[in-house]
């Protein structure tokens, strides 16, 4: 494997973290929680559409905006039918991240009781032949995976800046309770954040797929991922998952090619514990308008 390779493939990487971390961001903008049932949504993107197309030789295409579709209504079924109802008994935020950790297993076990527990491979929605740069070759599926992540993080970012819902998610985000007094639509905008996470965590699962697969137990290991990606950039900017997935994707492709075997996961966790305990806001803080 060349260093070229190595690259592209920590890039590959690194977008899909970085769209995890987005959808994360999105929630916490919005809600003001994590929502750990992001990667869940990321697998019923991928699994939903490549058993779509495996089983009822459904094209691509048209299976691809059913997995989405599913993907968005499960999302907005967890803000609607266990987030909302959960917060508005009380507590704080605490009852709401039990809630939608067992989401997460939720999800989980229906897609395995739906699609099945084997592996199943991703489908590529591109069909142009692949791009030769320098000495090696970049499928359409990846260069589609990095083309459509810089896209997403540009459009989130000028749609949290110049409009007004995006205007309104990061007024909601900084205090619930300020924007209710003010009469502003909390719930309108926090279902919202779930919907376009939702979105952004399919299309995520979707187009990583390809690369390694989808299973009904893929859920949980991206949705770690993702939450570790939002650890190491913070929440203080749209760019930042992108930054924290990035470097994630550093330590993902490039220590098990020097170093072999599991050293990738001994490196996420060594990052895990030093952000956790010297940084912890990550590395973009979050500053709330007064």
């Amino acid at each position: 494997m060349t260093d070229l390779q190595l690259w592209l493939s920590a890039m590959e990487m690194g977008c899909f973290f970085g769209m995890l971390a987005l959808a994360y961001h999105l929630i916490y903008v919005g809600a003001g929680f994590f929502n750990f049932a992001i990667g869940p949504y990321a697998m019923m993107g991928g699994l939903c559409t490549s058993w779509l197309v495996i089983t009822y030789d459904l094209g691509v295409w048209p299976a691809a905006a059913i997995g989405v579709a599913a993907t968005i209504a499960l999302a907005a079924a967890t803000e609607l039918g266990v987030v909302r109802p959960v917060q508005k008994r009380g507590g704080g935020e605490l009852p709401a991240l039990v809630a939608v950790a067992a989401v997460l297993f939720a999800i989980q076990q229906f897609a395995g009781y739906l699609f099945g527990y084997p592996t199943l491979p991703g489908q590529s929605l591109a069909s142009f032949a692949p791009v030769p740069v320098g000495d090696i070759t970049v499928q359409p599926s990846s260069l589609l995976l990095i083309v459509v992540a810089v896209l997403t993080f540009v459009a989130t970012a000028a749609w949290i800046r110049f409009s007004r819902t995006g205007r309104l998610l990061r007024a909601v985000g900084d205090s619930n309770q300020a924007a209710a007094l003010l009469g502003l639509p909390v719930n309108r905008i926090r279902l919202i954040a779930f919907v376009v996470a939702g979105f952004v965590a399919a299309l995520a699962g979707l187009l990583f797929a390809p690369k390694a697969g989808v299973n009904s137990l893929s859920g949980l290991h991206w949705s770690l991922s993702g939450f570790l990606a939002v650890v190491v950039g913070g929440t203080g900017s749209v760019w930042a998952p992108l930054l924290g997935g990035m470097l994630l994707g550093l330590v993902e492709v490039f220590l098990p090619y020097y170093f072999g075997g599991q050293s990738h996961v001994y490196g996420m966790l060594l990052i895990a514990l030093l952000f956790f305990a010297f940084k912890p806001q990550g590395l973009f803080v979050r500053k709330v308008r007064a």
